[in-house]
């Protein structure tokens, strides 16, 4: 029988999971404040930098959903998620051993694929060690302790600067050891026995690559109605990096950078379980829709930021947003959709969500190079906004 923890929702396979997160975190982001400086300092432009990240996602999200309808026909999702794990740590010190934006690219690759590998699965298991009614707190817990790993990482990355300022090859060296946990820990997760009952009543032969695409045919009308709105989002919402260099651009140094990023990050971790209860008691529409409206905000607010308190001030709204609608969006869609087929669903979301984000990625670096960098939040905010509209105006079933 599982093992419950003092809030009983939390299964033990729940509380692994998330400590999972927490150190596979500690590793990405030990790196990825850094990223941007480390790639413009061996010859990467913003543009080539949008590009990378771009790609990078769409790699992840396209895996996601090829092996997120594969772990629903097989019946499993433990082996996703013990090999998507170790891609990604195993990719870290990749990246320091040669500098060649062929190398970078593969490097990047690897650990996006490792990414698309595991995460439909695993949302899958959380999915399935939880109730309808708990949705929200099972999803708002792991993202809290996934972020706590976000905040820890650069936190380490901080120090390390600190202490050798310039040297961020022996961060991706040093960022394996955390991930190296993670893998570790990987064992003691097993399978739910939801999964191994949709193993018995899913007896199918394996899809090809593209075969989730289906699932749109046959996906409940409350999923087709909501996911064009993320996804609407999601297209306009560019990667991180470019409110790190927005950071840089302002004149703030690297350790101010950091600095701000971790705030970002223990702001989220501290909000995101509370915004998972209030979404199981309020509702995932209300929850959601308030934290596109933090996005809308933070986002046309940014391009008058000059000072660190500034910055600060917008991080802050940014971190709630993210704490609202992040694990918010992939509990939502879980209680829309068979419980069979939650790693397909997930992976569908999360394979358009990635290739939006490829393309909102390389529209901001050709805005941020071609217009001005005001002109990329003024956009994503904007259309947040009009998201933020359209979410209100669902039927209040969904």
């Amino acid at each position: 029988m599982e093992k419950h923890f003092p809030m009983r929702y939390l299964t033990r396979t729940i509380v692994a999971v998330s400590a999972i997160s927490l150190f596979t975190d500690v590793a990405s982001e030990m790196l990825y404040p850094i990223m941007p400086i480390y790639l413009k300092s061996i010859g990467f432009s913003v543009l080539l930098i949008g590009i990378l990240e771009g790609i990078a996602e769409a790699t992840a999200g396209l895996s996601k959903g090829y092996f997120g309808q594969l772990s629903d026909r097989i019946g499993k999702r433990v082996p996703f998620v013990k090999w998507g794990y170790a891609m990604s740590a195993i990719s870290k010190p990749m990246m320091a051993v040669l500098t060649a934006p062929l190398w970078i690219f593969g490097a990047r690759f690897m650990d996006r694929l490792g990414k698309g590998v595991r995460t439909a699965s695993r949302d899958a298991l959380l999915s399935d060690e939880s109730s309808p009614e708990n949705k929200g707190k099972v999803f708002g817990f792991h993202r809290a302790m996934d972020t706590l790993g976000a905040a820890i990482g650069p936190f380490m990355a901080l120090i390390f600067l600190a202490l050798y300022p310039g040297n961020y090859r022996m961060l991706f060296i040093i960022a394996f050891i955390p991930g190296a946990i993670a893998v570790a820990l990987t064992f003691l997760v097993k399978e739910s026995k939801h999964t191994e009952k949709a193993k018995k009543e899913q007896a199918q032969k394996r899809p090809n690559f593209f075969s989730f695409l289906s699932y749109w045919k046959v996906a409940p009308k409350s999923f087709k109605t909501l996911v064009p709105i993320l996804l609407l989002f999601t297209l306009f919402n560019s990667s991180d990096v470019f409110l790190l260099l927005k950071i840089k651009e302002a004149g703030l140094s690297d350790l101010y950078m950091v600095g701000i990023y971790i705030f970002y990050n223990l702001i989220y971790a501290l909000a995101a379980w509370p915004m998972g209860m209030l979404a199981d008691k309020l509702g995932m529409k209300r929850v959601l829709a308030f934290g596109l409206l933090l996005f809308g905000g933070a986002y046309l607010a940014m391009p008058a930021a000059s000072t660190l308190l500034h910055f600060g001030l917008i991080f802050t709204i940014y971190a709630l947003y993210a704490a609202s609608t992040e694990g918010i969006s992939k509990a939502w869609i879980t209680n829309i959709s068979d419980r069979k087929d939650s790693a397909t669903a997930i992976g569908f979301f999360t394979a358009f969500s990635s290739i939006a984000t490829l393309f909102a990625s390389i529209i901001a670096g050709v805005i941020w190079e071609t217009v001005s960098p005001a002109a990329v939040f003024m956009l994503s905010g904007s259309v947040a906004l009009v998201c933020v509209g359209m979410i209100v105006l669902l039927k209040k079933r969904l």
